[in-house]
């Protein structure tokens, strides 16, 4: 495995982390190009969860990207101090970031996992353990819908929130029983996305993502 972009997101990225909150990383590898040559091809993704690291191979974190996922798109639009790891390919990743988004996919990716966020509120229990789980629900909610309707209307992806308390406030909102407020801004989002012209294209570049994949491929063939 050749780790060529890594580093921490998630609330801590945001912003929004509070005492307890843990610290996620995710991050892209290479296999070596023979692997996948072989019986058994290499894994697509490693995943730990003590401590909290997602890594994807090459070709799956392009594709995600590609997809519109959030997760994997905010790795390549990090603020400079959230990076751990990052080499030339990274770089080069950094440097065609642009390439991966398309307008239709930003928008359907962005509401959809927010949507995932509603539907998670909708049911969950009333106890103390569900309201804390409901307030940071809400959160990401309020989150992915912000962040999805700035770079649908910009082509820039924000991480780190500018109020960061004002999601937090709407989490604890949300969580003592202002479901109503939860749905308002998914319908308020879906309203802005209709009527806003985005400057990205109907499709992303793939051909970018093409040659960034096979020079990596490239690279790690033996010679």
């Amino acid at each position: 495995m050749h780790l060529l972009l890594s580093g921490i997101v998630g609330s801590v990225a945001y912003g929004l982390a509070g005492p307890g909150s843990d610290t996620d990383r995710i991050g892209v590898f290479a296999a070596p190009t023979v692997a996948f040559h072989g019986l058994r091809p290499p894994r697509e993704s490693v995943v730990t969860t003590d401590p909290d690291v997602t890594l994807h191979e090459a070709r799956k974190y392009a594709l995600l990207a590609l997809s519109g996922n959030p997760t994997a798109t905010e790795l390549m639009w990090l603020p400079e101090d959230c990076y751990e790891t990052r080499t030339g390919f990274g770089e080069e990743l950094i440097a065609i970031r642009s390439a991966f988004l398309s307008a239709p996919r930003v928008r359907d990716a962005y509401l959809g996992y927010a949507s995932q966020q509603f539907r998670k509120l909708a049911t969950a229990p009333t106890d103390s353990g569900g309201r804390r789980r409901s307030a940071k629900h809400a959160r990401h909610l309020a989150r992915l819908l912000h962040q999805g309707r700035a770079l649908y209307a910009t082509g820039v992806l924000e991480i780190r929130l500018a109020d960061p308390e004002w999601f937090r406030a709407f989490g604890d909102r949300v969580a003592g029983g202002a479901l109503d407020e939860a749905q308002a801004l998914v319908s308020a989002a879906e309203a802005e996305f209709d009527r806003t012209r985005s400057p990205l294209p109907g499709r992303p570049d793939e051909e970018a993502v093409e040659r960034w994949l096979l020079a990596v491929r490239a690279a790690y063939l033996p010679r």
